[in-house]
């Protein structure tokens, strides 16, 4: 399947759902897919490679008004979420691409697996922990038949790893203990929901494929010190191992998508870490539309705690495998910044938006739609992301429904549910772009400044 589609005209959606195969045993419970590989919308294999330079300079607005069109040719998607999600410079060539790939792959997450692999076999052994392996204070738990498979050696190491785990001072040592241990206590969660994720996928009858997915959140649970893991990141994990065969670029892929995300992870006792896009959900919803905020404030509602599972997981649960993944590269690529790039591997270039060049409307063309519009009125909130945008457009669009059934938020909730595979990844983007667009004109205007 592959390759172009430029010439063939509208092409049904079975052809993208071929790359992601359903089991025949879910067939009818999986959402129908909505999108279509387009002629001339759709960003194809032939248009992807024709937007580089001979060098490998990447003339990036000609693919985000590609993208913002008709989505991503699945045959293309892993290598273009890589640029999307700011791992790639489109200013750098084949070369420098290459070498920090390289780099990144041997260096930095062979470094990290190596040390998992030190203090738990099991990582790259093929196989993945499903019970757990030891106790709350660091003692193993012997023969817990962990594995969807029985392993020979079930032996867990107590003792940190002696090359990479050296230190003089105790202090040091008793806290890179208590992070090992933390670490190996949730090995088995993540199995568990490894094992849960995805399932109507043929790519996850493969254990190969499923350890993937573990090494992949176990890995990152080692060196993501403040979070570690947290239910919910496999499922914004998995496309990425989908889409990238080699496990140490899915990782990046979705250490990148963490970089977007992981401020939704983070709680504390008073507080889900989420909540600072719900707030911004409620502010918004109560400027564009006071009647529908006060009816779901009567129910209390009025925290929006109804759209927590859309925001965690970007929408996983509503649109279908193909669905979802269409709205998540529509959205990135509105949100869209060519300084993304310099952001995450240079701290000293943080994007200012009072630098940017907003009366170049050339370099204006490397934002894509969302952000150029928030750079242009020097709109900045970052708990404002474009994915309430969309919430917001969902809950306008079933404003009547909600007026006249919603007596608690258990309505709500069901009137939220009834839209699992009804809602269009296109029109859910466009409908949040005029909420944004409405919203600014209204949090902008001298009038509302002054009060």
């Amino acid at each position: 399947m592959g390759g172009d589609v430029a010439c063939c005209g509208v092409v049904d959606s079975g052809e993208s759902d071929s790359f992601y195969a359903t089991k025949p045993e879910y067939q009818d419970d999986v959402p129908k897919t909505r999108f279509k590989l387009r002629a001339g919308k759709t960003l194809s294999a032939r248009k992807w490679n024709s937007a580089f330079s001979q060098d490998g300079q990447l003339d990036i607005a000609k693919v985000l008004r590609r993208i913002q069109r008709g989505g991503v040719h699945p045959s293309i998607k892993g290598v273009v979420w890589e640029f999307l999600l700011g791992s790639f410079d489109p200013n750098s060539t084949f070369n420098e691409r290459n070498q920090l790939r390289q780099h990144r792959r041997w260096y930095q997450y062979g470094t990290w697996k190596s040390e998992c692999q030190k203090m738990e076999p099991t990582i790259g052994s093929g196989t993945i922990i499903l019970a757990p392996i030891i106790t709350t204070d660091g003692r193993p738990i012997c023969d817990p038949s962990n594995n969807r498979d029985t392993q020979e050696d079930n032996t867990v190491p107590t003792s940190t790893p002696d090359a990479s785990l050296k230190h003089e001072e105790h202090a040091v040592d008793t806290d890179l203990e208590k992070k090992v241990i933390q670490w190996k206590l949730t090995l088995h969660q993540i199995g568990l929901d490894v094992v849960r994720t995805d399932r109507s996928l043929v790519f996850y009858e493969s254990e190969a494929n499923l350890a993937k997915l573990w090494n992949v959140l176990a890995v990152y649970a080692w060196i993501d010190n403040e979070i570690g893991y947290c239910q919910g990141m496999n499922d914004l994990c998995s496309p990425t191992v989908v889409l990238l065969e080699n496990e140490a670029d899915a990782f990046w892929c979705f250490e990148h998508v963490m970089r977007r995300m992981r401020e939704n992870f983070k709680a504390t006792a008073s507080s889900i870490g989420v909540q600072s896009q719900l707030n911004a959900l409620a502010t918004i919803i109560k400027m564009v539309d006071p009647k529908l905020h006060q009816h779901l404030e009567n129910l209390d509602g009025g925290e929006y705690i109804f759209a927590f599972r859309m925001l965690m997981v970007l929408f996983r649960r509503e649109f279908s495998f193909v669905d979802a993944l269409y709205l998540w590269e529509l959205m990135w690529a509105m949100e869209y910044n060519p300084s993304l790039f310099s952001l995450y591997e240079g701290p000293n270039a943080a994007m200012d938006r009072n630098n940017a060049p907003k009366g170049n409307d050339k370099l204006l063309k490397q934002y894509g739609r969302f952000e150029r519009k928030n750079l242009k009125t020097g709109f900045s909130d970052k708990s404002s992301s474009l994915s309430v945008f969309v919430v917001a457009g969902i809950l306008k669009s079933k404003k009547k429904q909600l007026l006249r059934e919603a007596r608690g938020l258990d309505n709500v909730l069901k009137v939220l549910n009834e839209l699992t595979g009804k809602l269009d990844a296109k029109k859910a983007c466009n409908e949040a772009l005029k909420i944004h667009k409405k919203y600014l004109s209204k949090i902008l205007t001298p009038n509302w400044l002054m009060h």
